[in-house]
């Protein structure tokens, strides 16, 4: 690749023969919280699960939540750690190129594509499916929400497309919201349930509509007892805060900033979510009834607080939902652009290109529209499509998780100097909390009802193992080469001088993608 390119005065790269297309850095500590969280969405999360855990686990499902939290803290940690390390777009595709080998890391990153395309679609989903047919009173069928998914899925990929700082603006704006909204909802559900006498927090441990007996059963080869299926509650909720460490380059000070902002919105959103699990459990005057709801805890809230703030609840919940996909669109667009920066995407000379005036990689946000779309198509005229889209979107960051803690593992010894962030004397008890968590996470996807999820696992992956082929019959694995840790520490220091004369007409580009290095600490 050539490595010259011009640097224009407000930081964006042309594009050109050659040239490695460079975005501005425009996010702050709270923008890049705000990705994480807005990315979780525990009002998303809950609102897309919590019928489905009801029904196979009943009330007492709520309390593998914090279970889970705890397992996705480590894993966030371990993140946080590699981020800390290697600051650059693309996050376990690019540890993974960098630490392991860019066979593993293109697989890595191929997997990641394959989560995004689809999450994305089961978060749009479910505004479509259960929120707008509570929300305005009609009958929603499937093709009805194909057509409104469809649509919502169109905005977020116009607003990403646009402007990046548009996109960040809506994100910020939804995530407050979404905070300040969900604390006052809790404090009033347990203030207006405690006085009016619906508060019953013995409902907390009852099982209907989930027999007593057998509920704590480990299962068999095909089967997975009660209790193990309500961790795909706190699975698929408290997953996506990666993606603040997706858009590293956009970042300012990214490997201080970036594991502060995953750490945080994982504890926030867990603490958070659990009490207001707690709020609206402890609500449900018959879990049996309640878990034929299509949006039980709509039905909760309406039933305590009144059809009003039902109402506005469920306008919160849209705007939280249409907040997270729109993360899911931007994260999706940078994993695509990275790869394709590197020539290892399908179609990536057009993928690679940063749109000259909007600053914004137009081309693969169009893609990633598209995928969605394809992957709508697939799911949406089945008879219980939420769940399967809802089950391959934590089956397959279960998988990128375990095989990027399962690197830090091997390849933790050889890591380059933190940058700001460091596990210290937690490192081990870290690695083992995460390994054991997600280890037990994967071994619940063997129950049978996963079977769609698997399917669309296996299809992906057949569809990236065709196109890696022919990148190896073309190339060879010596034309796959990623830099290693030491050019990338040289990258960074080099990208240093180009920030401080950015006024200056021409530099150098690095060999690998970062464009900003952090000031290192003492445990260097």
């Amino acid at each position: 690749m050539a490595t010259q390119e011009s640097v224009s005065t407000d930081g964006a790269r042309p594009q050109g023969s050659g040239a490695r297309p460079e975005m501005k850095r425009e996010l702050t500590r709270y923008a890049s919280f705000a990705m994480a969280f807005g990315f979780v969405s525990i009002a998303t999360g809950i609102f897309t699960t919590y019928g489905s855990v009801l029904n196979s686990s009943g009330p007492r499902g709520i309390f593998a939540w914090p279970i889970a939290v705890l397992g996705q803290l480590s894993v966030a940690l371990v993140f946080g750690a590699l981020a800390a390390r290697i600051p650059i777009s693309g996050y376990a595709y690019q540890w993974v190129s960098r630490l392991v080998n860019p066979v593993w890391g293109w697989i890595m990153g191929w997997i990641s594509f394959s989560f995004l395309g689809v999450v994305v679609v089961a978060v749009d989903y479910t505004i479509a499916s259960t929120i707008l047919p509570e929300l305005f009173q009609y009958q929603g069928t499937q093709q009805n929400a194909w057509a409104i998914t469809a649509v919502v899925v169109l905005l977020q990929a116009v607003l990403v497309a646009s402007s990046t700082r548009v996109t960040h603006s809506v994100n910020k704006t939804a995530v407050t919201i979404q905070l300040v909204g969900m604390i006052a909802l809790t404090v009033l559900l347990f203030v207006v349930g405690g006085f009016s006498g619906k508060l019953d927090f013995g409902t907390l441990f009852q099982t209907a509509p989930v027999a007593e007996a057998g509920y704590y059963s480990l299962g068999t080869a095909g089967h997975v007892g009660p209790f193990a299926l309500a961790f795909l509650l706190g699975a698929f909720t408290i997953v996506g805060f990666e993606s603040a460490a997706n858009l590293a380059e956009e970042t300012r000070d990214p490997a201080r900033v970036i594991p502060k902002a995953m750490v945080q919105a994982v504890l926030s959103l867990g603490v958070l979510g659990f009490l207001f699990l707690i709020a609206i459990t402890a609500l449900i005057e018959d879990p049996a009834k309640l878990a034929q709801s299509d949006t039980p805890v709509a039905t909760v809230i309406t039933a305590v607080l009144g059809s009003g703030i039902g109402k506005a609840l469920l306008v919160l919940v849209v705007v939280s939902i249409f907040s997270c996909g729109l993360v899911i669109t931007m994260s999706g667009t940078r994993l695509v652009w990275a790869m394709s920066r590197d020539e290892r995407f399908p179609g990536w000379r057009a993928l690679r290109k940063i749109h000259p005036r909007r600053g914004t990689p137009l081309n693969a946000t169009l893609f990633i529209f598209l995928v969605a779309q394809a992957v709508l198509a697939s799911f949406a005229m089945t008879t219980d499509a939420l769940f399967s889209l809802f089950s391959a979107a934590t089956l397959l960051p279960a998988i990128i998780y375990a095989g990027t803690v399962l690197m830090y593992v091997v390849k933790r010894k050889s890591l380059p100097p933190t940058q700001g962030f460091s596990l210290g004397r937690w490192e081990i008890p870290v690695i083992v909390v995460a390994s054991v968590w997600l280890v037990y996470e994967l071994l619940i996807f063997r129950d049978a009802s996963f079977r769609d999820p698997w399917l669309y696992v296996l299809v992906l992956f057949a569809i990236g193992a065709v196109y890696f082929a022919f990148l190896l019959v073309r190339r060879g694995v010596a034309g796959l080469t990623m830099p290693d840790m030491a050019d990338v520490d040289r990258a960074l220091d080099a990208s240093d001088d180009t920030d401080a004369n950015a006024s200056q007409a021409t530099v150098p580009a690095p060999a690998s993608a970062p464009a900003d290095r952090t000031t290192e600490v003492s445990d260097r």
